[in-house]
């Protein structure tokens, strides 16, 4: 594997992607130790491997410079280097109706190094695009290291001539370049990258990145107290509400003297409740209903992929 690109390409890559990443590795590892432990197996076969997977990552070139924006997930068996091309046109297909601007880059997967393995993959997607970025990610946790965890590689043809003027030559050429002789060999060349971010990116990044309770609790207790405090406020105005009806109950049967006064403040109240009961209010309130209920979803979806490399994500974004 030679050491660095000299393509001249330019990478850029969206905190999007590596969360994607990160959440995919999060949730097969999790259904992983769900399943080791559900199940009663040796103790070869729960020897801590840290599981690989597999996707797509979509964006945009422009020039020499090529944009990574965001990735889908892959079915793709290693032990067989079967990839699911119905799955993969399925995929496409729907990220081409909502951004049509967006074509397949490269894929991606996670481990420690670019293996011999991953060639395989590498060469089934060089049919949609002729020369695949691979977007690597290392799950491993690695307290010294300041840099991200993330590697980018190209793809070039590396030709040996052998003994050529009593040395050895070593010629990289281009994949649509013929060989005239030698043995062409695809090998995978790291490539420098920055960090590329929009403003909705760099609000959510911060906050999942810095999602951390200061009493040293989980999200969810956070997120308990937080539906706590709404449940009580709610309730304060129910009770305050039964006050009020008991008060005009009282009133209306000569229980207790009539004061026009308050008569006056709560005809007021009253007036508001045709507004409140009108069916583009039961729209509206539905709409935003549906909205709370996408965002908590999303939120707990994104805290499923705050991993460790989160944590350390937002130095390397340029507010």
């Amino acid at each position: 594997m030679a050491s660095s690109s000299s393509s001249g390409l330019t990478f850029k890559l969206h905190p999007l992607v590596i969360v994607n990443i990160s959440d995919h590795y999060t949730r097969v590892k999790s259904q992983m130790n769900h399943s080791s432990s559900a199940t009663t197996t040796n103790d070869d076969n729960n020897n801590g491997a840290q599981p690989r997977v597999y996707g797509c990552v979509i964006g945009i070139q422009r020039g020499r410079t090529v944009e990574i924006f965001n990735s889908f997930e892959l079915l793709y068996d290693p032990s067989t280097h079967s990839l699911d091309r119905a799955f993969l046109e399925k995929k496409q297909e729907l990220y081409k109706k909502v951004f049509p601007h967006f074509y397949i880059l490269g894929w991606y997967s996670t481990g420690s190094d670019a293996q011999e393995s991953d060639m395989h993959i590498h060469k089934a997607l060089m049919d949609i695009n002729e020369s695949p970025v691979y977007v690597l990610l290392n799950p491993s946790i690695n307290p010294a290291q300041k840099d991200l965890p993330v590697t980018i590689f190209e793809s070039v043809f590396i030709l040996l001539l052998v003994n050529f003027y009593m040395s050895w030559v070593v010629i990289v050429v281009n994949p649509e370049l013929h060989v005239i002789e030698g043995i062409p060999q695809l090998i995978f060349v790291r490539s420098s990258y920055t960090i590329e971010t929009v403003e909705a990116e760099r609000i959510s990044v911060d906050h999942v990145a810095h999602l951390k309770p200061s009493d040293g609790g989980s999200a969810a207790t956070q997120l308990a107290a937080h539906l706590t405090g709404i449940h009580s406020a709610i309730k304060m105005l129910n009770s305050r509400i039964r006050v009020l009806h008991h008060y005009l109950v009282a009133m209306q049967k000569g229980e207790i003297p009539c004061e026009n006064s308050l008569l006056r403040q709560v005809s007021s109240l009253l007036r508001r409740l045709p507004a409140i009961e009108s069916e583009k209010f039961q729209d509206d309130f539905l709409m935003e209903y549906n909205d709370t209920l996408l965002i908590a979803y999303l939120a707990m979806f994104t805290n499923c992929a705050r991993y460790n490399i989160l944590s350390f994500l937002p130095d390397f974004v340029s507010f």
